[in-house]
């Protein structure tokens, strides 16, 4: 039940937002676009923010394969360590 009045809260202010702008609901395609890839990409603040506070890095290969994939929805390519790595396992079971 929280989460739909939250959901509710959220659409509430994303109206009061467009009534703001003077965009008209539902937005036209290329702003409603725009908006979805912001949500998404806010997303990926909060993970962010909790490995900064955790201490963790936040390195550009950790955005790409933690991040990246959830805001494109295509999956990330393995980097060259994890490759060899992939590799180095297949090797040793098949020996």
């Amino acid at each position: 039940m929280k989460l739909y009045v939250i959901s509710l809260a959220v659409g509430l202010l994303v109206g009061i937002i467009y009534a703001v702008l003077q965009v008209r609901s539902p937005a036209p395609p290329a702003i409603a676009l725009i908006g979805l890839l912001g949500m998404l990409i806010g997303e990926q603040i909060v993970p962010s923010v909790k490995r900064l506070m955790a201490g963790e890095a936040v390195t550009v290969s950790w955005l790409r394969s933690e991040c990246v994939p959830k805001i494109s929805g295509v999956e990330a390519k393995p980097t060259l360590a994890k490759a060899e790595s992939q590799q180095q396992q297949q090797d040793d079971s098949a020996a």
